[in-house]
């Protein structure tokens, strides 16, 4: 139940991940088609920004599941047995660390940003804690990801190759 539960909301991140990117396509359209038309509307070009910051880091838990992430396995495709799945643990552990640590810095920076009200520099001035949301959600999910990916393998699941030739730098 807690497999699926996991799987769901990376799935469901990755669905969010895919409307921001949508989003982008319609935000920029709407700038184009607005400036051939002669018309300014003021923070289109930020609120793609901001969609885009979103859809990257909300896709990272998704795409990590799916194995679409680039791996470099010079030395981990050497190793048989025991040796390797010491270093596929060595390797989530470092992975676990750093994303459980680049989440707590975002989610302190959204924290941060709400307290202190601050606001974008664009015609737009959207509270910077709404954009930076997507960020601190998308990197906790990639956290909990690398962490359930950890203990699946610590106890005892096996060893998945990358996501596919193109994935894998070997």
């Amino acid at each position: 139940m807690i497999r699926r539960c996991l799987d769901g909301l990376y799935h469901g991140a990755g669905m969010l991940a895919a409307l921001f990117m949508v989003s982008i396509g319609i935000l920029i359209v709407t700038s184009v088609i607005a400036r051939l038309m002669g018309t300014y509307v003021p923070g289109l070009n930020q609120y793609a920004g901001y969609a885009m910051a979103a859809s990257s880091f909300l896709a990272l838990a998704y795409t990590f599941g799916a194995g679409g992430h680039i791996r470099v396995n010079l030395v981990l495709s050497r190793l048989q047995g025991r040796a390797r799945w010491l270093a596929e643990l060595w390797c989530l552990g470092a992975g676990s660390f750093l994303a459980c640590y680049l989440a707590w810095y975002l989610i302190k920076m959204v924290r941060v940003s709400h307290m202190l009200g601050d606001v974008s520099e664009g015609v737009d001035a959207t509270p910077l804690w709404i954009p930076q949301l997507g960020m601190a959600v998308g990197s906790t999910l990639f956290a909990i990801c690398l962490i359930d990916r950890l203990v699946c393998v610590a106890l005892g699941a096996p060893i998945e190759k990358s996501g596919g030739d193109a994935a894998a730098v070997e």
